[in-house]
Parts: C-alpha cells; sequence; structure tokens
C-alpha cells in the first residue's frame, strides 16, 4: 500500500533542472543540479514543463508531501548507449554523472533525462528525510522512489544510510522463511487500515493487532515466527542495530 505522504504527490516541472544536468560548469558535486535548488519549499521534480514545487499537508498527519516521480527509470530495458557516447546537449557531465550514467542510458535517449530521474530521487529523500526519516527508509523498502539505492549510490551518497536501514525493512506484504528476522519493529506512517499477524509452526498465531487511529504501533518478531504478515502499515523499520 502507498504511504499517504507519496500518494498524492505534486508532479512539479521545471526545465531549470535539466540545464543543470548538463553542465558541471557551475561546480556541481555528488548531487549535481539537485544540490543547488532551494530546499526550503521542497525539492523540485524534472519534467516537460516549469512550475513552482507546493508541498501540501494531508489531512491525517499535516506534514508535506514528497514531489512525485517523473522521467525515464534507470533501469529500462532495452538497447543501451556505449560509455564514450554518452554525452550531454550542452556542457559536461561530471566524474560521478558519468559512472551513474553507465549502462543506463537507452539508445536514442537524451543522457540528461536519464541523470535527472536519478537526481530526482536524491531530491525527494532529501526532501523526506528532512519531514520524517521513518518516511524516507519506507519510500526506499516500498520501491515508493524508483532505483533509490542506485541513486544515492552514485549521486548522493550522504544518503547511504537510509538504504542500509531499508535492506532491514518489512514493506507491506507477506514474509516467510528467511526473509524473517527476529526483533522489534516500529510501523512507518500506517494508514488507519493497518494490521497484521505473526504465525509460527503449523500456522500458529502468535501475535495480530490493529492501529486503526493511523498511529505508529511497535511488535516483536520472534525467533518462532514462520509467517509475517502486514496490510494498510507501510513498512515496519526495525529498532536497534540489525547484523
Amino acid at each position: 500500500m502507498r504511504n499517504p505522504f507519496l500518494a498524492g504527490a505534486v508532479v512539479v516541472m521545471t526545465t531549470a533542472a535539466l540545464a543543470a544536468c548538463g553542465s558541471s560548469a557551475g561546480g556541481n558535486g555528488p548531487e549535481a543540479a539537485g544540490a543547488q535548488r532551494p530546499a526550503a519549499s521542497g525539492p523540485a521534480a524534472p519534467g516537460p514543463s516549469a512550475g513552482t514545487p507546493t508541498p501540501s499537508a494531508t489531512p491525517r498527519t499535516g506534514k508535506p508531501e514528497a514531489p512525485a516521480a517523473a522521467g525515464p527509470s534507470a533501469t529500462a530495458t532495452g538497447p543501451k548507449t556505449p560509455s564514450d557516447g554518452i554525452t550531454p546537449a550542452t556542457g559536461t557531465f561530471t566524474k560521478k554523472q558519468k559512472e551513474y550514467l553507465a549502462d543506463r542510458v537507452p539508445e536514442g535517449m537524451d543522457p540528461a533525462a536519464v541523470l535527472q530521474t536519478g537526481q530526482e530521487a536524491c531530491d525527494r529523500l532529501r526532501y523526506l528525510v528532512k519531514a520524517d526519516r521513518d518516511t524516507a527508509v519506507g519510500a526506499i523498502a516500498t520501491d515508493e522512489i524508483p532505483d533509490a539505492a542506485d541513486a544515492v549510490t552514485g549521486l548522493c551518497p550522504q544518503h547511504q544510510d537510509l538504504v542500509d536501514e531499508a535492506a532491514y525493512t518489512y514493506p507491506d506484504g507477506t514474509h516467510t522463511g528467511k526473509k524473517l528476522r527476529p526483533g522489534v519493529y516500529r510501523s512507518a506512517s500506517p494508514t488507519t487500515g493497518c494490521s497484521w499477524q505473526i504465525t509460527g509452526a503449523g500456522g500458529k498465531e502468535l501475535s495480530s493487532g490493529t492501529s486503526d487511529t493511523g498511529t505508529s504501533r511497535t511488535i516483536t518478531i520472534p525467533k518462532s515466527a514462520r509467517t509475517f504478515t502486514s496490510t494498510g502499515c507501510y513498512a515496519w523499520l526495525p529498532e536497534g542495530a540489525q547484523g
């Protein structure tokens, strides 16, 4: 189930970001053009037209929404442009940008558009982590932000801790066998329809519950657990260190 912070997100259009993607003359860092955009009202998302981001507040939480993703997927299938053929229409790419674009640009596509998709993921993470860190981690775990892990590795490594934590997170769904890790977990941004169940050998129920108020809950997954099912809770984040 999609996070309510992200489900109604505004798609922000900006041609200025595309121009920034294609040039390193302005002293862009690892996040390139995204690092130079104002963050006070949320990050700008790419698209064919310009616009001003105006994140709205959700009725339930009052927290700002993250801009929705737009643009080509970094994992698009089909023949890719060779690394030595990846050049922007204007300006130059930085070394980090070239490394990120390697094997990602479909033939015939503007590499700046692919780069902008990765920068957009970084922008959304930067915005979400300021509003609610748990939601940012959940957005990675649930693939609400496509290709987030690759974008972080190549363009915004300062968010690597979010990716690392997301690896130990349970998104909504059914988890069994070796995917289960005993420990204490908290729900990140649950809906009013959040429910869960933990069963052991032979399908015996070990624990279950709901959160019809939409507030975060804490559960313990014991070593005897065989199946953990979650619905409407968005994601469960680990409490404490994970190994």
